[in-house]
């Protein structure tokens, strides 16, 4: 026996090194020197820019604590994070499942049982006892050996399915992030656009007293009339659609906090500004999105698990070793069961080869392989949408300044002619019609100024998340 296991632990061994299949590279990916849409302005663009902490917690630099605040607790218990750390628990356990293939499978047996032997069946040896008893106790085992590298295959496969899952982790997170910051500033766009409304209505029914005290004093006619109380109903329809935003706006902060929908409306129902902070964005270099984003990272641990299963599937094609053995003891009587006497083993090796399985193993490798052209596609995807993604932030974040810039000089020039135009038509100099159409102007602008403060900070957040920032953020356990 001990002959018989030396060998075969020799070819093992000797063998160990023949792991059939292809041998995983990470693919060198061409990526653009620097990024085309950058303006100094607004970005700075540096290799150094990779560990920046300011990219890390990005939120922070937003200047609103009340929202680091809602997005620290979303890190903690949104409820799409623990879905992804179960599937990180479901990939660990099954790479443990993968590795208990390469160590034995032992068992403990034991059985009883008493028989009697028939007189009848056995003529001419009627001698000894006709009942008697049976004791067994022992160890079975059998052990595959991995001598062209199947397991370690799926093991190799396994680990970097683990690695895609916490990757996975990473991505949930940065968008959880992005996903509280959009709906806070979406929540004070509405609220700031519900004030600008009733400021509106407020002017407008200011106007509309003057022109009644005009026309019962017989200075105007009904036309201006009901042209001031037209324009004051179609600002206050806006109204209700600013509430119904910032009630959903609300909500889905809420889920996202794994909260029941109404749980924020005390805590957020103060009106606050859209965070007007614009920080100089650390950019880095594009190279650096392979090593930060982990939507590609995801990718391209997809495409080694599918290389390694290549090899798996591969060493299908050759023959399978196994060894197999028992040990134990058994007896008719348990006095001496534990006696040497009584001590039984058996040890063998094993083969099996696939003479004929009707292409099954061949067009399981074409399968794995056309998986792992796909993970290659997937994997050069993402770097572009990645690429794609950063430049068109670049470009959105900074024309939105620059129409921000025009929208303020638009909001002055509009409030002064309203100011003037008011003036002028108390006194009876121009009439009515301007007075409206400044006044249409003015509530236009200023809500247009305020959706373009909701813009930059929503483009400012897309930077943030192209960019792949907060992805090395530690994730807390939720204390509820």
């Amino acid at each position: 026996m001990n002959k018989i296991v030396a060998l075969l632990f020799a070819i093992s061994f000797a063998l160990a090194g023949c792991t059939v299949g292809p041998n995983y590279k990470t693919p060198d990916i061409n990526t653009p020197a620097q990024f085309t849409g950058s303006d100094p302005n607004t970005v700075k663009s540096s290799p150094q820019d990779f560990n920046d902490p300011n990219l890390a917690r990005w939120w922070d630099q937003l200047g609103d604590p009340q929202l680091s605040s809602l997005i620290d607790e979303a890190l903690t218990c949104n409820l799409d994070l623990r879905i992804a750390a179960a599937r990180i628990a479901q990939a660990r356990a099954i790479r443990g499942i993968t590795v208990a293939d390469e160590f034995p499978n032992i068992n403990a047996t034991g059985s009883y049982s008493r028989s009697r032997r028939s007189v009848n069946s056995t003529p001419g040896f009627n001698f000894g006892p006709r009942e008697q008893d049976n004791f067994d106790l022992g160890f079975d085992a059998a052990w595959e050996l991995d001598i062209f590298g199947r397991t370690r295959r799926a093991v190799e496969a396994a680990t970097a399915e683990v690695q895609a899952s916490q990757e996975f982790a990473r991505e949930v997170r940065i968008s959880v992030a992005a996903e509280v910051a959009r709906s806070y500033i979406s929540l004070r766009d509405f609220q700031q656009r519900l004030i600008i409304a009733q400021n509106n209505v407020e002017s407008q029914q200011n106007t509309l007293l003057i022109v009644e005290a005009r026309f019962k004093a017989g200075l105007t006619n009904e036309l201006d009339l009901a042209q001031a109380r037209a324009q004051l109903e179609s600002t206050r329809s806006q109204i209700p659609t600013f509430q119904i935003g910032t009630r959903q706006a609300l909500h889905r902060l809420a889920v996202l906090l794994a909260l029941e929908p109404s749980a924020l409306e005390k805590e957020l129902a103060t009106a606050q500004i859209v965070p007007a902070t614009k920080p100089i964005v650390p950019l880095g270099l594009p190279s650096q999105l392979l090593l930060r984003r982990p939507d590609i990272r995801q990718a391209e641990r997809t495409l080694a698990a599918e290389t390694a299963r290549i090899g798996a599937a591969t060493a299908d094609l050759f023959p399978r070793f196994s060894l197999t053995g028992s040990i134990g003891q058994a007896s008719a009587d348990t006095d001496n069961l534990f006696n040497s006497s009584s001590r039984f083993w058996s040890i063998g090796p094993g083969l099996s080869w696939p003479v004929f399985d009707a292409g099954r193993i061949r067009n399981n490798i074409r399968l794995e392989n056309a998986r792992q052209e796909e993970a290659m596609a997937n994997y050069i995807r993402a770097i572009l949408t990645s690429l794609s993604e950063v430049e068109d932030a670049l470009v959105a974040y900074g024309r939105e300044q620059q129409r921000l810039g025009s929208l303020e000089k638009a909001v002055a020039a509009n409030q002064r002619s309203v100011d003037l135009s008011n003036e002028l038509y108390s006194k009876g100099l121009v009439d009515f019609l301007n007075v409206l159409d400044n006044q249409r102007r003015l509530y236009l602008s200023q809500d247009q100024l305020e959706q373009s403060q909701r813009d930059v900070a929503t483009y400012l957040v897309a930077l943030y998340k192209a960019l792949g920032g907060g992805w090395d953020q530690p994730v807390p356990t939720c204390p509820k």
